[in-house]
């Protein structure tokens, strides 16, 4: 460690000490809240992520990275995105691709379902807003796939507008430091924590910020985020209907003729007849194949 870095980690330490010192006299009031945003924006300015997002004020590009981070790794997202954006550089052009060719930009993302949502979206942004990201959340709720926290943090970053909002890393940092040995910590009690110290002239930055202090503390610490009450362990990837949705959508895309037999879909799932068809027909309801002539293709 050099004497730099070994300066820095000693001020951090110095400048949590002093928040813990505030909270205990005053509790989460305005002495604490000041001095979380020094601890979180310390960190930040040493150990920032570089993100392609984060290094563009294009809406379209911000607003994809947006929907590709919301549940999907960041790492996976980083080798997706750019050949995402060269393949559709604005909202024009992925408004005006076919599903087909936005699936196949977004296999390895998963959550195949955004991929279609995104499209709409840029379709009604084209539409109906002429091309241009709304700035008010319940205006993009409106939007297909975009709820509301992903409305807020559309808002923050493509426009710097100080919403407040939760997600996962934001959720780990708030319980790390303000709810020490608490358990079923609910979301309404970290919502006003979050209004409290956010930077109103800032919004971006420090939700950078804390989403990159969030990332740290997960691979120091035990996960804060257990002690939520929204806390659900995910369900096992393998074996599951994602899985085998996935493996479905992929054998269209792959093949050549892009049309395959039901038998086939289903060899291709690997599942057994009963469980492919049931879920050959949620894709057929929810739009992501389309039958013609006892075969499947996607539209």
């Amino acid at each position: 460690m050099s004497g730099n870095e070994t300066t820095s980690t000693d001020e951090h330490a110095r400048l949590i000490r002093a928040f813990e010192e505030a909270l205990r006299e005053e509790g989460p009031g305005v002495e604490a809240c000041a001095r979380f945003r020094v601890v979180i924006c310390h960190y930040f300015r040493y150990h920032a992520r570089q993100m392609p997002w984060r290094e563009t004020d294009d809406p379209y590009r911000i607003f994809v990275s947006e929907v590709m981070l919301q549940q999907t790794q960041v790492e996976r997202v980083r080798k997706k995105y750019p050949e995402f954006i060269e393949r559709f550089p604005d909202f024009a052009a992925l408004a005006a691709a076919e599903p087909r060719e936005v699936l196949e930009a977004w296999q390895g993302l998963g959550y195949n379902r955004r991929a279609l949502a995104l499209r709409q979206a840029a379709q009604t942004i084209i539409q109906d807003f002429g091309g241009t990201v709304p700035d008010d959340p319940a205006v993009l709720q409106t939007l297909p796939g975009i709820g509301k926290a992903t409305a807020s943090s559309i808002a923050a970053f493509v426009h710097n507008r100080p919403t407040v909002f939760i997600e996962t890393n934001v959720r780990r940092v708030f319980i790390h430091f303000f709810f020490k040995g608490r358990g079923e910590v609910q979301d309404t009690e970290v919502l006003p924590l979050v209004a409290m110290t956010l930077d109103q002239a800032h919004p971006r930055e420090f939700y950078w910020a804390v989403m990159d202090y969030g990332t740290m503390l997960k691979k120091r610490y035990p996960n804060p985020n257990r002690r939520s009450a929204s806390y659900r362990r995910q369900a096992p990837f393998e074996g599951s209907d994602r899985q085998v949705r996935g493996r479905m959508l992929k054998a269209l895309l792959d093949d050549e003729g892009g049309r395959l037999t039901i038998e086939r879909l289903i060899m291709k799932g690997g599942v057994d007849e009963k469980r492919g068809r049931a879920i050959l027909k949620k894709l057929l309801a929810e739009g992501f194949v389309a039958e013609e002539e006892g075969e499947y293709r996607i539209p």
